[in-house]
């Protein structure tokens, strides 16, 4: 959340509950029972006294450091075993997605607060003082409160002096708000876009490459760096041919999307609870990913549909249910490929009732026979573009990781036109936007002299109920939080062509 943000929100987030924390919460969330002299001894045994918020966004932290857990997954599981009431479940998923998303601005904080690099501070000390100015700076509880679970978790965590460290550090970072914290760490700063990534607890390399994306549109740079840092809604897509976005929405209270014409966007909630989830009428799926496999069924072909479609970066498998259920309405059937074993039992689990065959094997040399007529290549990449749905995510990647994948992407793409019929279509994505795994990507492939780009634009804008406003000047297709709720998703098309064109020119 950027310090803009917090003030629109008010220093709660959004919390309405906030303000009694202070009062309520003396003591780490849990309401205390009354002291006596010790149980007798024909008194039942102590109740066992639950998790509270804190003490679960403390264990989801710790996985995330300790073993490159991910929150979005561990949380809920979490959360289920600690038997929170809505209210303190709440609270810990505020507390557990904020300080992770908000973590290397903490830090810059922490170390000023502290006099020294969070590197030496302990890593538990660490996330103790992270939670703790979390709550101070981001959120309606009270300094008091938030300092004294903090020193008491310390002591209660087995971690020796470090109460006194903690209180110590709290105290200071308590001393100044966020904005005045924020301007802190900008006064030697005069670069615009590290300005904002200051803010907005963003990495200033990813800020930067959101902005080079955003190209002739980088003023809009504040509002993306918002978007993604605000919690996203839950989208779910409904099955084409179970179930219609209408009927979805008005079974969960849910209201329909406006990018996908399956995408329904509901508030808050958990979607695995919902009958049309547990009876398999509808998946969690971000609408921009559901638009992915949309285009990749409907970019027009030279020569008939034989039917024979590809995914062949398939795993998890959210991308290959849509496009089995799609496949299964035109009769046609998919050959999902993913190199995971384990990724692609997920995928074999997900598409169990579709027409889908799941391989195990490496997308750069599937031993396929070659002659698909749809390949849906949604490649691995940096995630950039899902910051907002994978809070920790902003702080492990480095620009360091962009070029490697980037070769994989490369001979991912090879691959797929390899496998493409002449007149067919490759269905090029990422959930990233950086310029180095998009457009680049796509340029390089351009070159060929048996390639041509389609306009995306045009394959959205022939699908019912899909809102193309904003995509851009094409043949590409980049999709934005801020501009359509969505993750920011990449997509372009390349069709196969029959023999090498005439003329020399390659356009894009």
């Amino acid at each position: 959340m950027s310090a803009e943000g917090a003030r629109r929100r008010g220093p709660g987030g959004g919390r309405k509950d906030g303000g009694k924390e202070g009062s309520r919460r003396q003591s780490g969330g849990r309401r205390d029972a009354p002291r006596s002299a010790g149980p007798r001894r024909d008194s039942p045994a102590p109740r066992q006294v639950r998790p509270d918020a804190r003490t679960v966004a403390l264990s989801v932290m710790s996985a995330v450091r300790e073993r490159a857990a991910y929150a979005n997954l561990l949380l809920p599981s979490e959360l289920t075993k600690a038997r929170l009431d809505t209210r303190d479940a709440a609270l810990a998923t505020e507390l557990t997605y904020g300080t992770l998303r908000t973590q290397g601005l903490l830090d810059r904080i922490i170390a000023e607060a502290a006099g020294r690099p969070v590197e030496e501070i302990d890593p538990p000390v660490l996330d103790l003082v992270r939670l703790g100015a979390y709550q101070l700076l981001f959120t309606r509880i009270g300094a008091h409160a938030a300092v004294d679970t903090s020193v008491e978790a310390a002591r209660t965590l087995g971690l020796g002096r470090a109460g006194a460290f903690v209180n110590a550090v709290l105290r200071k970072v308590s001393a100044q708000d966020l904005d005045s914290w924020v301007e802190v760490l900008r006064k030697d700063v005069t670069d615009p876009v590290a300005r904002l990534a200051v803010g907005t607890a963003h990495p200033e390399w990813i800020a930067r490459a959101f902005a080079e994306s955003l190209g002739a549109n980088a003023g809009e740079l504040p509002e993306l760096l918002a978007a993604d840092d605000a919690r996203p809604k839950v989208h779910l897509a409904a099955l084409p041919g179970a179930i219609s976005a209408e009927e979805l929405a008005l079974v969960t209270g849910g209201s329909e999307g406006v990018v996908s014409p399956y995408a329904v966007h509901l508030d808050s909630g958990d979607p695995g609870a919902l009958d049309a989830v547990k009876d398999g009428l509808a998946t969690v799926q971000d609408e921009g990913s559901q638009v992915v496999a949309i285009a990749a069924s409907r970019a027009p072909l030279v020569g008939e549909d034989g039917g024979r479609w590809l995914d062949l970066c398939a795993g998890p498998g959210g991308k290959a249910v849509m496009l089995g259920a799609l496949a299964e309405i035109e009769g046609a059937t998919v050959t999902g490929v993913e190199v995971s074993e384990h990724r692609a039992d997920l995928v074999r689990q997900a598409t169990r009732d579709l027409p889908v065959t799941v391989l195990t094997a490496d997308g750069r040399d599937p031993g396929l026979e070659p002659g698909f007529d749809r390949v849906l290549l949604d490649a691995p990449c940096s995630g950039l573009g899902a910051l907002r749905r994978r809070p920790e995510a902003r702080w492990r990647k480095t620009a360091a990781d962009i070029p490697g994948l980037v070769i994989l992407q490369r001979e991912l793409l090879e691959s797929a036109l390899r496998l493409v019929r002449p007149g067919g279509v490759v269905l090029y994505a990422t959930c990233s936007p950086h310029l180095s795994e998009t457009v680049s990507v796509i340029r390089e492939a351009n070159r060929r002299d048996d390639v041509e780009l389609l306009d995306v634009r045009e394959i959205l804008e022939g699908i019912d109920g899909t809102s193309t406003e904003g995509l851009g000047d094409g043949p590409w297709v980049q999709l934005w939080p801020h501009r359509h709720g969505t993750d920011a998703m990449f997509m372009a098309g390349l069709r196969r062509l029959e023999s090498a064109p005439t003329s020399p020119s390659r356009g894009q």
